[in-house]
């Protein structure tokens, strides 16, 4: 190439560099000057809605622009993670995700139109909610050592419910019987209301549920709690083993819920993002509601939010493929 058509086009390239650096600065000293879209991928009501809603309005009051939820349910939240996943990557739709169609659901799924770890920019790791073991009123088991006893005794007998085929309730379950080398059936709801109207009937057994709808009815008395799966014992139920201390090693489960943004969204943006959401998980009201809910605050940069990701995506990726569970 000519020396002077050489340097021209270095030039140029370069020129171009410089531009779109200068573009992105610009976009994040203005962002968001435009309402914000917030996904969430599950119908209103639940957990998750519940959270996100909350950091929907704490991000709304620090970034001083509306930040308006929209619920977009169905397909076990892989209708709202493909939305998020096809949108524009400027920072103003955003997805508020519970772990399940991010960390299982990829796994489970023959296809999936978006692709968990290259569709997403991680923001920020929102909260932890573990899940509690509860067992119907009257199975004769007072702890988890004589649930395993009992399920060795009776290989086959024992049922556990879950609130769908690839829930984390469905994997804890698979992920109890591979540790405690048990066998037990499992029986799939079409959500957590159902399968503890069963479990309190005593039509089922045992599950892990979500803490915060478990939780209620274990103080009422009608079910009763063996473990809970964080690593941690719960400030609402300190009597209640964790799995390990309950003689389960190594057992860890349940969810949690994070703020993502499509793939290519301008780091300046993801920065600004990720400092106001570990600013509102200082707030008390946000505090005192996930702690109500069962959920630890974490927080973080994006960096550790993906680390954690990819180490859950390839925890559950191995234990769906263990147990052979594949989406109905």
């Amino acid at each position: 190439m000519n020396p002077l058509k050489k340097f021209r086009w270095s030039a140029a390239l370069a020129f171009a560099a410089c531009a779109l650096v200068g573009a992105a600065t610009v976009h994040a000293s203005t962002y968001p000057s435009k309402p914000i879209k917030l996904i969430i991928p599950y119908a209103v009501g639940g957990s998750t809605d519940q959270t996100g809603r909350l950091m929907a309005k704490s991000l709304s009051e620090r970034l001083g622009q509306a930040v308006v939820v929209e619920n977009r349910a169905g397909a076990g939240g892989t209708l709202g993670q493909d939305f998020v996943a096809k949108a524009s990557a400027d920072g103003y739709t955003l997805l508020f995700s519970a772990a399940g169609p991010l960390t299982v659901t990829p796994h489970t799924y023959a296809k999936l139109s978006y692709d968990p770890v290259k569709s997403f920019e991680p923001i920020a790791l929102v909260a932890t909610q573990p899940l509690l073991l509860a067992v119907k009123p009257g199975l004769k088991a007072d702890s988890v050592a004589e649930l395993i006893a009992q399920a060795k005794a009776n290989p086959g007998k024992l049922s556990y419910g879950s609130f769908g085929n690839g829930s984390a309730a469905h994997l804890a379950g698979e992920y109890f019987k591979t540790l405690a080398g048990v066998d037990m059936v499992h029986v799939p709801y079409k959500g957590s209301g159902p399968a503890l109207v069963d479990l309190v009937a005593g039509q089922i057994d045992l599950m892990f549920d979500v803490f915060s709808t478990s939780a209620p009815l274990v103080k009422a008395g009608k079910l009763r709690a063996l473990a809970i799966t964080s690593t941690e014992r719960s400030p609402q139920f300190p009597q209640v083993p964790t799995m390990q201390q309950a003689g389960v090693a190594g057992f860890e489960a349940g969810t949690w819920f994070g703020l993502l943004a499509p793939a290519g969204t301008p780091r300046p943006v993801i920065d600004k993002l990720s400092a106001a959401v570990n600013a509102a998980l200082g707030e008390k009201e946000l505090q005192e509601t996930l702690a109500s809910q069962g959920a630890s605050v974490r927080g973080g940069t994006p960096e550790q939010f993906r680390s954690y990701f990819l180490a859950e995506y390839d925890k559950w990726g191995r234990i769906v493929k263990s147990a052979g569970v594949t989406a109905d």
